[in-house]
């Protein structure tokens, strides 16, 4: 399938390993961004390390408008966060986009639901911290449906056994109805 965004193609390629400053640097930008407007989404500044394992598997995307790195997103097949529902599940992880290239997400929200059909998934899962009320209402507007709020360890972003609190919001966007 071939998707649009503002009248350019929009590419999406597996991110390799020789591109992991790519991904970051996407992720610093939407985070920085986020954190001048007092939202706590994520750490100011992302580490190697907490996406090596992604890109490793072949789960981490980069998004390509007019042949700028545009977004990063990270689309995978578990999630311990979900353990307390059952059914086949892409969750996105990740999902970011330059300044720029504001409003894109919508095309990469579609992008992960027809990439999750297709690897035989019924649901379309995602979180974002419960503080977040901007972005919880884009997802709802989008026709994700909460699931509950669940504690998770670490600072925003991570996801530790140890550490400060993080309170997340989870979303499910059914598969067999869109």
């Amino acid at each position: 399938m071939t998707w649009d965004w503002n009248g350019s193609e929009v590419a999406f390629r597996v991110a390799a390993d020789e591109q992991t400053d790519d991904v970051l640097q996407v992720l610093d930008e939407a985070a920085g961004w986020l954190g001048a407007r007092g939202i706590t989404q994520w750490p100011a500044r992302f580490e190697a390390e907490w996406v090596a394992e992604a890109i490793a598997r072949g789960e981490t995307w980069l998004i390509g408008v007019g042949g700028r790195v545009a977004g990063t997103i990270t689309l995978d097949w578990e999630d311990p966060l979900w353990t307390d529902l059952g059914g086949s599940a892409g969750y996105v992880h990740r999902m970011a986009v330059r300044r720029w290239a504001a409003g894109l997400g919508v095309v990469m929200l579609g992008w992960a639901s027809d990439a999750a059909r297709h690897h035989g998934a019924d649901a379309l899962r995602l979180d974002c911290v419960s503080s977040n009320a901007r972005l919880r209402a884009y997802y709802e507007a989008r026709a994700f449906v909460h699931r509950g709020d669940v504690a998770v360890g670490g600072a925003p972003g991570q996801r530790r056994d140890e550490g400060p609190v993080t309170w997340v919001s989870r979303y499910e966007l059914d598969l067999s109805a869109a």
